[in-house]
């Protein structure tokens, strides 16, 4: 019988550490478990909520511009120069309102309206309906200026991301951060919501069409979403922290003695 060389024994070990450390498929596909004829509800419309320390913009606009100019901040304000081109930039915040605490704004002549807890639509009801009083035919155009998301964990590019048009599912966040690395549990992704101060949390499965129903499948402002190591990398981490140093020394004796014996 001929002699086996160490070089194929060693090959031969490190394809079957890799293939214990394979995850399956159903746990690395999204929407694993969609059949081929599955037909999806259409989602509702997103119609963001306001909260307490939103920065928000509110416009008005009517039949005499003119009229309008004292229910909006004055054009030299408005400029493009004030916008913000990003969250991290540094860039002076676009000209607004900032809800307070009591989830309030203080708006040009009809002084403290209540936004928090209202949907865009509602508010833009309120106010036009508010502004009636003042102006022919109203038009209101809400914006918050701070919305922004948090992806964290086991994504290519984490990071906190503004998000301009104030929309955004959760697979569209875990694409803006890269998407998962190899290592991220799709089957519980971790999303942090806070609601006046109370954090609530959500755990959501993307391998599954399930997570289109989800109140987590549209996040809001200041959401943070957490991906956290699957088994397979927690359990080689483990593996690697408590006994990698006798690995690596037991492995470097084998290969040792293998070359001697078969020298």
């Amino acid at each position: 019988m001929g002699k086996i060389h160490p070089l194929n024994l060693i090959i031969v070990f490190c394809l079957v550490l890799i293939m214990s450390s394979c995850a399956a498929k159903k746990d690395i596909i999204y929407f694993y478990n969609t059949a081929s004829d599955t037909t999806i509800a259409k989602q509702t419309t997103y119609n963001p909520i306001f909260k307490k320390d939103d920065f928000v913009s509110v416009i008005v606009t009517c039949d005499d511009p003119e009229a309008a100019k004292p229910f909006n901040f004055p054009e030299q304000f408005m400029d493009k120069n004030y916008s913000n081109s990003g969250y991290t930039t540094g860039v002076p915040a676009k000209v607004g309102y900032l809800i307070d605490q009591d989830g309030n704004v203080n708006l040009p002549v009809i002084g403290k309206v209540h936004l928090a807890g209202m949907r865009r639509t509602e508010a833009i009801t309120m106010l036009e309906n508010k502004y009636s009083d003042y102006l022919q035919h109203p038009i209101v155009n809400i914006h918050i200026e701070n919305f922004k998301i948090t992806v964290l964990g086991e994504v290519n590019h984490p990071g906190t991301f503004k998000i301009p048009n104030e929309r955004i599912t959760i697979l569209e966040a875990i694409g803006l951060a890269g998407d998962f690395k190899i290592a991220g549990e799709r089957r519980n992704v971790l999303v942090i919501r806070d609601n006046d101060g109370i954090k609530t949390e959500y755990r959501v499965d993307l391998t599954s069409t399930d997570i289109l129903y989800s109140p987590v499948y549209y996040l809001e402002q200041n959401d943070v979403v957490y991906v956290e190591p699957n088994s397979t990398a927690r359990r080689q981490a483990t593996v690697w922290r408590t006994e990698g140093s006798l690995f690596i020394s037991l492995t470097s004796l084998i290969v040792t003695t293998l070359s001697i014996i078969f020298r």
